[in-house]
């Protein structure tokens, strides 16, 4: 395999303002087991091998850096910045500043303007990075739809003020959309969700392409690097599903290209994090050749194990039973 593949060669999607968004993107979440020295130098590696979506966050605490590499490829004439995606989220400290919070990721990202900023999480729960499962936060509260509206809103003005191009929610469901979608004056272009094959939301999934939303799906691949804090002993490795082996084996390819294909094919936008050469290299590469037939991904979509893997039990308030609550699976939406 060449260390370049032509960005033309990589599919897109189309959001609902028109513009063209590559339907595989290079995640930066790795802050708990990597530095962000060695996150900045994939991205930098990533879009000299031809990337075009990079997904940032201010809590992964690597923009900075990811913007001196930004720079870098600039000067290098590797990329211009109008050939890039670049998308960002304000974290949950800041849902009562937006403003400051954008602009700091700009300032670290070194961009007067972010492509995609998504509210990252629905509610303002905060913990510190790092911190264990058992972590609670005494300020943390459940979804308020009023609270999101500000939050949202605050974001609307980013695109008015030039700061921000498109909006986008996150860690989202169906009960909190339908309470907030009829009162955004700019309607968000991205839904950022859990998306595998062993877990693949797929009413939340339907729901938003109904909207004209587009899902973008993190931890495609299972997240196999995710914290501990996140692990039980229930959880499904997707590359170790007896539908994903057998397909592997048949395409003779990794199970990680089957669940990559197997996301793009199904319409989201997998973003899956690496900072090995190789493995980039090969997830970009194996959505540009030989895809899934219709009778391996119907074989997929019946293999669900609706295992969800990023429980975010670190947001949880006082009198909650569970990670559950998170997640509106108690049939209730706090007003």
């Amino acid at each position: 395999m060449s260390n370049m593949i032509d960005p033309k060669c990589v599919p897109t999607k189309t959001l609902y303002t028109g513009e063209e968004i590559p339907a595989l993107g290079i995640g930066t979440f790795g802050s708990d087991k990597y530095s962000a020295e060695a996150v900045a130098s994939a991205v930098y590696g990533a879009v000299k091998s031809g990337y075009r979506l990079i997904d940032c966050a201010e809590v992964y605490q690597n923009e900075a850096h990811i913007g001196e590499m930004l720079q870098k490829l600039f000067a290098e004439g590797v990329v211009t910045r109008e050939e890039l995606f670049i998308t960002s989220k304000v974290w949950n400290d800041h849902h009562r500043d937006v403003e400051a919070a954008c602009r700091k990721s700009l300032a670290d990202l070194g961009l007067s303007q972010i492509d995609l900023y998504f509210v990252h999480w629905p509610f303002p729960n905060y913990h510190a990075p790092g911190c264990g499962g058992d972590s609670r936060n005494p300020d943390s509260k459940p979804f308020c739809p009023e609270e999101f509206l500000d939050t949202w809103h605050q974001c609307e003005r980013l695109v008015d003020l030039g700061l921000v191009r498109h909006l986008g929610m996150s860690n989202m469901t169906i009960p909190k959309l339908e309470a907030v979608l009829p009162l955004c004056r700019i309607q968000p272009a991205a839904l950022e969700m859990e998306c595998h094959p062993s877990f693949q939301q797929q009413p939340l999934f339907d729901y938003a392409l109904a909207h004209r939303i587009q899902p973008i799906g993190y931890c495609p691949l299972g997240s196999p690097s995710r914290p501990e804090r996140d692990r039980t002993a229930d959880d499904v490795a997707d590359t170790q599903m007896e539908e994903i082996l057998e397909i592997a084996k048949l395409h003779q390819v990794h199970p990680v290209s089957v669940c990559l294909k197997w996301a793009v094919q199904r319409g989201q936008i997998p973003i899956p994090f690496s900072v090995k050469e190789a493995q980039y290299l090969s997830n970009l590469n194996c959505v540009t050749e030989d895809p899934l037939t219709a009778e391996e991904m119907e074989q997929i979509a019946k293999a669900d194990k609706h295992c969800r893997l990023v429980k975010g039990q670190v947001f949880l308030w006082e009198g909650a039973s569970g990670w559950e609550d998170l997640w509106d699976l108690d049939g209730t939406i706090p007003g």
